[in-house]
């Protein structure tokens, strides 16, 4: 699987699909779940107040170098993050994470 597997380009950029693992001993990409077809990120911040959600939206900023925003799921742990800008871009800098 790959990143285009787990994402879908829109008129603005990317809209990537995650699953997030909330208070982990360190943040970043991790891979990909096969089964629920979803990006696995996971960030040190618990998920109070929206400070998991805003450290989801930097992990993926400082991934791509792209602005991105927390679009649905903002109080699950399977979220859509949109990525403004080049899609492509975005997938190839993303994929090369993984």
């Amino acid at each position: 699987m790959d990143v285009n597997d787990v994402s879908r380009r829109v008129p603005e950029g990317l809209e990537v699909e995650l699953l997030v693992s909330p208070r982990s001993s360190r943040s970043g990409i991790e891979g990909i779940d096969p089964w629920r077809k979803r990006l696995i990120i996971r960030v040190k911040a618990p998920p109070l107040d929206g400070r998991a959600n805003k450290e989801v939206e930097e992990v993926l900023e400082e991934c791509t170098g792209l602005k991105s925003r927390v679009t649905a799921g903002q109080t699950s742990r399977q979220k859509t993050v949109t990525v403004y800008g080049d899609a492509d871009a975005a997938c190839q800098r993303i994929q090369a994470l993984l």
